[in-house]
């Protein structure tokens, strides 16, 4: 792993770690912006690559102030082509349902089995989002109560409360209207989720310089 510090941008007198999953989402309008850490695909890659930079950065003394992970999801609701910020995350693969524990609870773990987001980016539309280990298509989206579909923020999100520090999860919908049919499939709108993920950062970076992060609205 090369230094994770290179990976840590300022924002507005913060220190913010940028995490993705791959580097078919980090297009020239991003890579304009940031260098983020790039930690494979799936929640276990993301977990492990997240938490080594993580502890890597506390033992140099460069910890973070927060930590955003960006790229693309599936959705058959959402607008394809558009970006979203996560609201409330879930872990779609967790189920000790049979052992009497709610679905998508970690067992022993004190964590819900929906994570509420604590931070808003002002301007950019908001939605919930479903972390899994397997590619959502079809009538797979039945069994998913969540706006929309990802394999790596549940991790990031994970690795980043370990290290006491909250996230802010941007999602571009790249697919989901129709059955995936191939790779193609997938990438066909990364370009401009590239560019829109980039506008949402713009509006992240003004906010922060400004006013600083925004708070969740209060449930009523």
């Amino acid at each position: 792993m090369t230094d994770p510090a290179r990976h840590v941008l300022a924002f507005g007198g913060h220190d913010v770690l940028f995490v993705m999953a791959t580097s078919q989402e980090y297009g020239p309008h991003l890579k304009a912006r940031i260098d983020p850490l790039i930690t494979g695909v799936g929640p276990v890659e993301a977990a492990v690559e997240t938490a080594r930079a993580l502890a890597l950065l506390e033992h140099q003394g460069r910890r973070p102030h927060f930590v955003v992970t960006l790229g693309s999801a599936g959705s058959r609701r959402l607008d394809h082509a558009e970006v979203y910020q996560a609201t409330h995350v879930a872990y779609r693969d967790m189920d000790a349902s049979a052992l009497g524990f709610e679905r998508g609870r970690t067992p022993f773990l004190d964590e819900p089995a929906v994570v509420e987001l604590p931070h808003r980016i002002r301007g950019v539309p908001e939605a919930t989002l479903s972390t899994g280990g397997a590619i959502i298509s079809g009538a797979a989206y039945d069994a998913i109560a969540e706006d929309m579909v990802d394999m790596e923020t549940f991790a990031v999100l994970r690795a980043a409360r370990r290290h006491g520090l909250d996230m802010i999860g941007l999602r571009g919908i790249s697919d989901g209207k129709a059955e995936l049919t191939g790779f193609g499939d997938w990438t066909e709108y990364l370009h401009v989720i590239d560019e829109k993920l980039a506008h949402a950062l713009d509006l992240f970076a003004r906010q922060l310089e400004s006013e600083g992060l925004a708070p969740a609205p209060a449930r009523p």
